[in-house]
C-alpha cells in the first residue's frame, strides 16, 4: 500500500477502508491515530476526519479512552444489509424510471459509459465508477429522502461491494446488469428497474458463497 496522500488521489478515508478491506487492519484491531499518520505520511487531522467518517459508516468503533477498533461484523449482519440495500435501490430505481428528466438521462448514461470504460481497468477504477453510477439513480429518484437514506447504506456497505467486485468475472457480470438496470431506466420500466436493482444488489446463491470466501481470505493473513 502506498504510504502517501495524493492529493489528486483516493480520499485517506477510502485508503483506511481498503486496508480493512485487503485484511491490513483486521476486525478487532485498534486504529491509533498516531500511528496511521505516520503510515500515511500526513497529520493527525485528516486521520480524526478520516476515522470520523468511517465510525459513521460503521466500520470502526470509536470509544472514550479506548480509541478506534476495526469494527467486527458477522456474515448473516452483511447479508440482512444488502437485502435493506437492495429494496432500497429497487425503490429509487422505480421512481427514476417514472420521473427520469433529460439532466438525469444524461448523467445514468454517462456514469454507465464510464463504467464501461472501467471494466477493463480492474476491481478499483470500477468500483469508483459503479459508485458514481448507483448515486446517479438516487438522485433521479427525485426523492431527497429516499436519496439520503440510500446514500447512507450504501457508504456503509461500501467495502463490502468492494470485496465483491474482487470475485472471479464479478465486474463483468455486474457491468451486464447495469445495461438491464439502464434499458428498464430508459424505457419508464419501474417495474423491471426496480426488479434488476435488486437482483444486482443483493446477494444470492453462487455469489453468496463468492462473498464469504473473499471476506474471509480478507480477514486472513
Amino acid at each position: 500500500m502506498t504510504k502517501t496522500v495524493s492529493n489528486s488521489g483516493t480520499s485517506l478515508r477510502d485508503r483506511i477502508e481498503e486496508a480493512i478491506v485487503s485484511g491490513e487492519f483486521r476486525p478487532g484491531d485498534r486504529l491509533e491515530e498516531v500511528s496511521l499518520a505516520e503510515h500515511y505520511g500526513v497529520s493527525r487531522t485528516p486521520v480524526r476526519e478520516a476515522l470520523r467518517q468511517l465510525q459513521e459508516a460503521g466500520l470502526i468503533d470509536i470509544k472514550p479512552r479506548k480509541g478506534a477498533t476495526v469494527t467486527v461484523v458477522t456474515p448473516t449482519h452483511l447479508i440482512h444489509m444488502f437485502e435493506v440495500m437492495g429494496g432500497i435501490e429497487g425503490i429509487a430505481g422505480r421512481l427514476a424510471a417514472r420521473r427520469l428528466d433529460e439532466r438525469s438521462r444524461q448523467d445514468i448514461l454517462e456514469c454507465h459509459e464510464a463504467c464501461r470504460t472501467a471494466v477493463k481497468d480492474g476491481s478499483d477504477a470500477y468500483y469508483y465508477e459503479n459508485e458514481r453510477f448507483h448515486m446517479a439513480i438516487y438522485h433521479a429518484s427525485a426523492n431527497p429522502f429516499l436519496e439520503e437514506q440510500a446514500r447512507t447504506l450504501h457508504r456503509r456497505l461500501k467495502p463490502y461491494r468492494r470485496i465483491q467486485l474482487r470475485s472471479l468475472n464479478r465486474i463483468e457480470h455486474s457491468f451486464e446488469e447495469h445495461e438491464r438496470i439502464v434499458q428498464a431506466l430508459l424505457s419508464g420500466n419501474g417495474k423491471e428497474a426496480e426488479q434488476a436493482l435488486w437482483d444486482h444488489v443483493t446477494i444470492q446463491a453462487d455469489r453468496f458463497h463468492d462473498f464469504l470466501a473473499g471476506l474471509e481470505r480478507s480477514t486472513q493473513s
